[in-house]
This record gives C-alpha cells, structure tokens and sequence, in this order.
C-alpha cells in the first residue's frame, strides 16, 4: 500500500517541487543586458549552456531551483566580451618569442634580445613588439648591432604593428635577400651601410618562408596560452584576423576535445590555398567555431609608413605608403566572394587604401542584402567617404589604436587629414554600428583599455587632459555594445551572443566594479572576476 505524506511535509517541500532544476542561477547581480532597450535585470537562470530566463532576484528564485546558486551581492555582470579584431593565435605564439613591447630605446631592445638568447637558447631569434615612435632617436633601427652580436644565428623582431621587421645579415643571407632584391608592396629599407635589415610589409614574407615551423606541441600550447590569456580579461569570443588551413583545424579539434573553451570566429588568411579550399567548402559553423570570412590586406600601417595614402606623408615627402594587395586583386576577390557566401574583410588604414576597399565593396555588392562586410580599422578616412559605410560596409576599429598612435599620427597626416583619423564616432553615426577590438597583440589583451580609449581617448596616464579628439569619443553604452552585440552582429551571431537574453549562449563575465558608474580613471583598473562560457566558469 502506497504511503502517504504527511500534510505537513508536502507543505514544506512542495514550493521546491515546483520549481525547474536548472544548471546554474544567478541572483542578487547589476546585470547589463545588452538587449535593443539595453535593459537591466538583476538574476538569471542557466540551463545546458543557455540563459532561459532573466529578470527580477525575486522572479527568478520564485521559479528556478539550482545546485549552483550564486548571490553575485550585487556585483556587476555583462554579456561576455568579444574581441572583433584581434590575433590570438599570434598572441599564443609571442609567449614564446622576446618581448619587446614597452622598450624605450633600441638599447633595450638589444638587451632583451641578449637576455632571452641567454636564458632560451634559439638557432633562429624571434622577437616582437618594438617600436621606434617610442623611442628618443625614432628613426629605424638597422642591423649593425645584431650582425655583431649574432653573427652566425638569424635574429628577425617584428615592430609592434606587424608591419615591419628588422632582421640581421645572416637572416638576409637566407632569405637571398641583396640589393637587387625587389618586390612589390613594401619596401626593403637601404641607406649608406647597404640594406638596412630593416622590411616593410611584403618582403618580410621571404624571411617568413625561412623560419622555422612550429611543432604541433608548440601550436597547441600556444592556443591553449591563448585562451587562458583571453578569459583572464572576460572574452569570450575571439575574431582571429588571418588563420591559415591548419591552424583553423587544430583549434576546431581542441574545441571538439574540449581542451579549448573560447569561442572563435576565424578570417581565412588571403591566399589562394586557403581560399579555395573554403570557398569550395563553404562556411563551417559549430558553437565554437565560425568560418565564413576571408581576412584581405589593402595596405600596410601608418607608424611604419606602410599605410597607403591619398598625399604624401606630411613627415616624408613624396611617400604615400603602399597598397599591399594591387587594386585589380582586390576587385577580383570582392567579386569572388561576393556570390559566395563569404564575408570580406579587408584591412585598410589610409585614407587611399580605404576609398579602394569602400568602393569596391559597393560596386560588387551593389547593395544586396545583409552582407556585413567588414573595413578592419577603417583608420584614415577622407571626408569624401564616409558616405560609403553602412549596413554592408561597417566599420571594425580599436579605441587603443587611437591612444597610441595620437602623439605623433598628426606629424605623419598634417593637420587637414587628423579630422577623419580614428573617427569613431563619426563611423558609427554613419554606419549605425562600430565593431571594438583591440587588435592584440599589437596592443593591450585588456578589453578595459578598449573601452577606456574609446569613451575618454586617453591614454593610460590620462593624458592628454581634455582627451584626443573627443568629438570622436564614444559613450559607455556604445563602447559595451560594440564589444558585444554590435561585434555579434558584424559576425552574424547576434541571435546567439552579444546579450544576456533568454535563448543566447550563457557567455557572461563577472567583474569587481562596474565600469558603467565608476570615475573613468578607474575603468583601466577593472577586473574580470570570472569568466563563464555555456555556464561554466573558466
């Protein structure tokens, strides 16, 4: 005979029985949706790996039962962060080169060179992060130190924008780089000691062909830094801007194993491999992993003069830079991708270089329907185009960028150009959106200073004053959208990420202040207390 319980029992436990188990709830938070109101709430519930309610503490205890409840005691809570244009896979790999970021002098560069050759002995030197605009004496560096220090081992440091490179006699050698040497779209700097050992843009693609391949060890230690790196800051999604084949693979593998958590969004690297084999296959999309973009250069960057400009530079003339990729491959890409159904994203930094990628983009595409192709850092816009960005055009900037390069951006431009450099809010009133990255490792991980950059244009030592060009800046809420939504939407994953509403991927980040209220000052120094993706901590 079946027992019966007690009236008083199924008093006390009947309220639990009604709620749903669900995987994880949160309560008791300062929750910034996101969503088109962009809404607060102040608890939700999680269930395998998706939010499936957000509202009010009170609602959502009311009807949610969990193993996992977490009082966030009023801590705020944001979607997680996106990242629109970065290269992680490079940032993986830099810790395991020197580093040179951060160096005042090319003394110590130098330095850090002997030090890590002390301390890592290598038969090929890498380095990355120098950068002469930081130094007393800016002009380039050349070889003449490192042919005495490394005589017999080939040393290649990579300046901070990946754009140039300085490498030794024994390199060049290698490389059968001479005098002689020519190739189109860069220059190989030469002045009275011969060749430099200073490249710019194409030909560091024949020291590139020279240098030792990773071993497979190496690669997937380097995501996995990568990763760990990145969640530490509070993102979520990754955009790789140039990812070849095989590196594309081995991150979908450690994403299938779950040895890689961290949601990518790969730009196939512009080569004619890369884009056949996708073009033929078509997008690839798993919840990690999205493949349907290909990652174009126009031209080079403006600190190493590569950027390609409509006048000469102001600090060296009669040069305009140089477009990367010549302008008829450039349309015949555009016209390729253009009836697949791949996006384009096309680095552009001059204002020249920018005109080609934007009128392109509008003569093949001709105004079809939700495209999203991208202008990765849309950096230096002549005021004829701006007309040129919109829903197939959108613009795809880092706020960074803007703080580093505005001490000595005017002395490269003029005057006349600097009202259309690093015009963010120009391109988002325009565009009706701005995709936020960092750009990493070119700069700073730290979504924070992202954000910073873009809402006070200073730098990190809060100058200058009155900030750089404020006309420009953007307000809290559009810098929190463009590191979500807003990058979501240039992805084509706003309907799974970007915001904390029922239905999305429960990617959210927990921090310890909240950088919508605090003095700006303070917003360099917020810190992600945890990063969840699908609901879990990582």
């Amino acid at each position: 005979m079946k027992k019966i319980l007690p009236l008083f029992l199924l008093f006390l436990t009947g309220c639990e029985y009604l709620k749903e188990k669900v995987d994880l709830v949160i309560v008791n938070a300062n929750i910034y949706t996101v969503d088109k109101g962009f809404s607060k709430a102040e608890a939700f519930a999680v269930h395998k790996g998706k939010f499936i309610a957000v509202g009010s503490t009170e609602e959502i205890r009311d009807q949610y039962t969990s193993d996992q409840l977490v009082d966030a005691d009023g801590r705020t809570i944001t979607p997680g962060l996106i990242d629109a244009h970065c290269h992680f896979y490079r940032l993986g790999l830099n810790q395991q080169v020197v580093d040179l970021t951060g160096t005042k002098s090319f003394e110590e560069v130098l330095e850090r060179v002997e030090r890590f050759q002390r301390e890592n002995p290598k038969n090929f030197i890498l380095g990355r992060g120098w950068d002469q605009n930081d130094w007393e004496n800016q002009e380039y560096p050349t070889r003449k130190e490192l042919d005495k220090l490394f005589p017999n081992t080939p040393v290649a440091l990579r300046r901070i924008d990946g754009h140039a490179m300085l490498v030794n006699k024994v390199a060049l050698d290698a490389a059968g780089i001479d005098w002689s040497t020519q190739v189109e779209g860069g220059e190989i700097v030469k002045g009275s000691m011969g060749i430099t050992g200073v490249l710019i843009d194409n030909p560091m693609q024949l020291i590139d062909s020279i240098m030792p391949e990773p071993d497979l060890e190496t690669r997937v230690e380097a995501l996995k830094d990568a990763e760990r790196i990145c969640l530490n800051h509070g993102l979520t999604t990754v955009n790789d801007a140039g990812l070849d084949r095989s590196t594309i693979e081995l991150i979908d593998s450690l994403q299938q194993t779950g040895e890689l958590s961290i949601r990518v969004y790969a730009m196939v690297s512009n080569t004619p491999e890369n884009v056949n084999h996708y073009i033929y296959q078509g997008p690839i999309k798993t919840d990690r992993l999205n493949v349907r973009s290909v990652k174009v250069y126009a031209d080079g960057a403006l600190g190493s003069r590569g950027a390609n400009l409509k006048e000469p530079y102001s600090d060296k003339w009669g040069h305009f830079g140089a477009m990367v990729t010549p302008i008829e491959d450039i349309e015949d890409l555009a016209r390729r991708l253009a009836i697949s159904e791949y996006q384009m994203n096309t680095h552009a930094i001059g204002d020249s270089a920018n005109a080609v990628v934007l009128r392109t983009y509008q003569k093949v595409l001709n105004d079809s329907s939700d495209r999203r192709w991208k202008v990765e850092h849309a950096q230096v816009i002549d005021s004829v185009d701006f007309k040129y960005f919109g829903k197939n055009s959108i613009p795809s900037v880092q706020p960074t960028h803007a703080t580093s390069d505005m001490y000595w951006a005017e002395e490269r431009l003029g005057e006349e150009r600097m009202p259309g450099a690093y015009a963010f809010k120009k391109l988002l009133d325009q565009a009706g959106m701005v995709a936020l990255g960092t750009d990493f490792p070119v700069e700073d991980v730290s979504p924070f200073l992202t954000f910073y950059a873009a809402v006070t244009r200073k730098d990190i030592d809060g100058n200058p004053k009155e900030g750089f060009q404020m006309q420009d800046a953007l307000s809290r809420e559009e810098a929190l959208r463009g590191m979500t939504i807003w990058a979501a939407y240039s992805n084509f994953e706003e309907d799974e990420k970007g915001s904390i509403e029922v239905g999305k991927f429960a990617d959210f980040v927990i921090y310890d202040k909240d950088m919508m209220e605090i003095p700006v000052q303070e917003i360099p120094t917020v810190m992600a207390e945890q990063t969840f993706v699908n609901g879990v901590t990582r």
